[in-house]
């Protein structure tokens, strides 16, 4: 009998298909809900009385939501450069750098913040912070959100790295080019759809944050997040829904974005 006779389709067990469209559902429809209620004209949330986009122009109104949108715009962009540039020189150092002791562990230690619980790496966070005397207001929003977005950066990178053609840089150096010049003419421009894919993702991650921020976050540093859940606390309503929304169709774009440009320009065998 050969190996993939036997081989069992998960799909195939009875109940799975319909215990996975459930699941889809649970996590799927309240999202669709969320969405063609931020386009109702009634304040209530749960009565439809017509179409409308009041509450997005009212949204753009509100100064506390500008603010917050200021907020995260700045710690987004500071912590996508840094990470970015970080997570880069942490992928060519493993990958085509020579080879030393200790990469398990730097790879380990990469990829921690996505294996640990996000609350405890918020509580760690706050803790070193006031341990170490650190007030900086949103500085500490920003350096906990670099520190947190390098894995997420690192690894479009790193699998940009895989799929390169590593004798192109032996070919350039043969012609005695630099090492700079190597990497600025050949492996830069090759690898520059991996670290967009990998500043889009580390953007819209530090952009989605709650935790972390509310963690360290200190008085007046409230992102997006923070100041949603802020408005809750006074009830849900479609300005809630529309501020919610417009973050939902962001992360959509920019995860759609870093899907597709990691996958342009792939050497293909």
């Amino acid at each position: 009998m050969s190996s993939r006779s036997r081989r069992t389709r998960v799909g195939r067990f009875p109940g799975f298909g319909t215990l996975a469209w459930l699941c889809m559902a649970c996590l799927y429809v309240p999202i669709i809900i969320l969405v063609v209620f931020s386009f109702n004209s009634n304040r209530a949330v749960t009565i439809w009385s017509g179409f409308s986009v009041d509450w997005y122009l009212r949204a753009t109104q509100n100064e506390g939501l500008q603010q917050a949108a200021v907020n995260s715009l700045i710690v987004a962009v500071i912590a996508t450069i840094v990470s970015t540039a970080m997570a880069t020189g942490i992928a060519l150092a493993t990958s085509r750098g020579r080879p030393f002791r200790g990469t398990t562990a730097v790879l380990a230690v990469v990829s921690m913040p996505m294996m640990i619980p996000e609350i405890v790496i918020a509580v760690g966070t706050l803790s070193f912070f006031v341990l170490a005397g650190i007030r900086l207001g949103l500085g500490n929003v920003i350096i906990a959100h670099c520190v947190f977005c390098i894995p997420f950066a690192y690894l479009p990178i790193r699998a940009r790295l895989e799929v390169m053609d590593a004798r192109l840089d032996e070919a350039a150096r043969d012609l005695y080019a630099s090492p700079w010049n190597t990497f600025r003419l050949v492996t830069l421009p090759l690898l520059l759809p991996g670290i967009l894919s990998g500043a889009m993702l580390a953007f819209i991650i530090s952009l989605d944050d709650y935790i972390i921020t509310a963690m360290v976050g200190g008085a007046g540093t409230s992102t997006l997040p923070v100041y949603v859940y802020t408005m809750l606390r006074l009830g849900v309503t479609p300005e809630i829904n529309a501020i919610s929304t417009v973050l939902l169709a962001v992360s959509i774009l920019f995860v759609s974005g870093s899907y597709f440009l990691g996958r342009k320009g792939k050497p293909t065998s």
